[in-house]
């Protein structure tokens, strides 16, 4: 398979990318576009006996497009040195190469695995106990990010933890405020929205240990092994930086399925039952951690009033003709959730 396609890469260029860095021989074959949420380009493709995903930003790059990837592909190399599951990335282009739009990308080995946000494939389709050691290794595997000495493995400079949860709640209050620029949006309409912010400042964990945060922790952004309920790889490492690891914790039970009508993350697994409470979740992590998760309520509570400003974003773009309506929408919707669920666990 030669020529241009319509996947968002020029497969010529990208096969003589190949031969340039040595990997595989031969036309490409069985090329495929790959989902999951991302408005990244990725590819699963074949050369010769060699099977490879493609990735690379947007077809349409945004000004950090490819400062994330480059922030992605680092913390996949660091992660190497340690136990987390990921994917394993071969070779990368980090600078402008010629036919690939100013895009960086690089080509990693395909996870053996599959993901739950969108399918329950044999034996998990019928075997609850396997469902709920899956959400459990789920929990085990954050556990472990958690534990990885950032410094060690050459990510020391990957964030600011100083103050990091200082900077939480301003922060995103003033993302939520600089929505009022979008035309058509008349401001938040977000119950107790100021109440939740005054609550997290007062109760705001006064010690913690620095260590990276995937950033977008939750059932879409994992994949699981084939058999067994293990975790194959996390994925989509864009948003990685090093602060609170209890954040990404906050983020997997806010976003936690609970079989409400307006779910964050409705996936297939967690549909098909059998799963882990959001208390054996926390227990799970415990039992993995030298981390304290006795706050693990302002962590929830704080995870749900990011996440909801994020995609109340979404919302206040839609309005301004900026995103699809429905899309802004049911993000809205989802804020909701969010927010109410985050009062819930700050007792408000």
């Amino acid at each position: 398979m030669t020529g241009r396609s319509d996947l968002g890469v020029d497969l010529d260029r990208l096969t003589a990318w190949l031969d340039d860095e040595g990997i595989g021989s031969g036309p490409l074959t069985d090329v495929r576009p790959l989902g999951g949420g991302t408005q990244n380009v990725m590819l699963r493709l074949r050369r010769g006996e060699r099977d490879l995903v493609f990735r690379r930003g947007p077809r349409h790059l945004r000004p950090r497009s490819n400062d994330a990837l480059r922030r992605e592909l680092k913390v996949l190399v660091a992660l190497d040195a340690t136990d987390v599951p990921h994917p394993r990335a071969i070779a990368s282009a980090e600078a402008d190469v010629e036919g690939f739009g100013g895009a960086v990308f690089y080509v990693m080995e395909p996870v053996t695995g599959f993901n739950p946000a969108v399918e329950v494939p044999a034996p998990y389709d019928t075997d609850p106990a396997l469902r709920h050691r899956a959400g459990l290794a789920v929990a085990r595997a954050l556990a472990g990010l958690g534990a990885v000495d950032h410094v060690a493995v050459g990510l020391g400079d990957l964030g600011r933890p100083e103050g990091f949860l200082e900077r939480q709640v301003p922060r995103w209050r003033a993302e939520l405020a600089s929505y009022s620029g979008h035309e058509g949006y008349d401001g938040p309409q977000l119950p107790g929205i100021e109440e939740l912010g005054d609550w997290l400042e007062a109760n705001r964990p006064a010690e913690w240990s620095p260590g990276l945060i995937h950033g977008d922790y939750h059932l879409a952004n994992v994949m699981l092994a084939p058999e067994g309920g293990d975790v194959a790889a996390i994925v989509d490492w864009e948003m990685c930086t090093v602060g609170d690891p209890l954040m990404d914790l906050g983020a997997l039970l806010v976003t936690w399925y609970r079989g409400e009508e307006t779910e964050v993350v409705d996936a297939a697994l967690a549909r098909a039952g059998g799963i882990p409470t959001p208390e054996e979740l926390v227990a799970e992590y415990a039992a993995h951690s030298v981390r304290d998760v006795t706050a693990i309520d302002w962590y929830v509570a704080m995870a749900g009033f990011k996440l909801g400003i994020v995609l109340e974003g979404t919302y206040a773009r839609s309005l301004a003709g900026l995103a699809p309506r429905e899309i802004g929408e049911s993000q809205h919707a989802a804020t909701l959730v969010l927010l109410r669920r985050a009062r819930e666990a700050a007792g408000l």
